[in-house]
């Protein structure tokens, strides 16, 4: 069985070395603990959430937390091109659902969009709250697939937001079922950032298509069907990533 993950991000510039100990306290410690029973002589991954980790064996597991013996540095580097997914808001559970497929997928960052036929809206006094569901999405996600790096889910965006973001990507994508490209032809660029969006269950209207064009991003298709907008985005980044 893959050793599991705990993220603890006062990690991040402490410079753990081999042979040294590192403590998982705090929620961590406590779900390492009460939850998944952890104990002596078990090995585990401590995280950063920003690439870096070590590999241990517990030593001692107490309320306090996990003392871990580390045995391994580890490293995961941000890699040249980097997958971003303007995610449109959606109804219910969807947007959750997809921000944990597309991190589970390799997503570095997830934009939330207001689109125009989103049923979804977050008000002023929710957006907190929202931000707060899709971010603990994301992290919960990194940890079950093993990733040293929680992906960004940044403030929501509007269209005019969203169209300068993707006229400054090295590559814009908009995934859309009139599109016909498929998005297996569509040349990658060998570093910097693609920007995949992903519109709402009404589909991105009109005005945002001309938006989009107009700073030169890609109408592309992934399939022959037309894809839920909580699979649609992780649809695309498999194709990219295979690629």
């Amino acid at each position: 069985m893959t050793d599991p993950l705990f993220l603890l991000e006062s990690l991040a510039g402490t410079g753990p070395t081999v042979g040294g100990e590192v403590l998982v306290d705090g929620a961590e410690g406590h779900h390492a603990v009460a939850v998944r029973r952890l104990r002596a002589g078990e090995r585990v991954v401590v995280a950063d959430g920003a690439g870096g980790g070590v590999r241990g064996e517990v030593v001692d597991a107490t309320r306090a937390g996990l003392r871990v013996h580390v045995l391994e540095v580890l490293a995961e580097p941000a890699p040249p091109v980097r997958l971003v997914v303007a995610q449109a808001l959606a109804k219910g559970d969807r947007g959750e659902l997809a921000v944990e497929m597309l991190t589970e997928v390799g997503a570095a960052e997830v934009v939330p969009w207001q689109a125009s036929r989103s049923v979804a809206r977050w008000s002023a006094d929710r957006v907190d709250r929202g931000l707060s569901r899709w971010r603990s999405t994301a992290r919960e996600a990194a940890k079950q697939s093993r990733r040293l790096r929680v992906p960004t889910v940044s403030e929501p965006v509007t269209t005019r937001v969203l169209a300068e973001r993707l006229g400054a990507a090295e590559l814009a994508l908009v995934l859309h079922e009139d599109a016909t490209d498929p998005i297996a032809a569509v040349p990658l660029p060998a570093a910097g950032e693609v920007v995949v969006v992903v519109g709402p269950e009404g589909g991105i209207s009109p005005e945002e298509l001309a938006a989009f064009d107009a700073v030169g991003a890609r109408t592309v298709r992934v399939g022959d069907h037309v894809l839920r907008t909580s699979t649609a985005g992780v649809v695309a980044l498999a194709a990219l990533l295979n690629r």
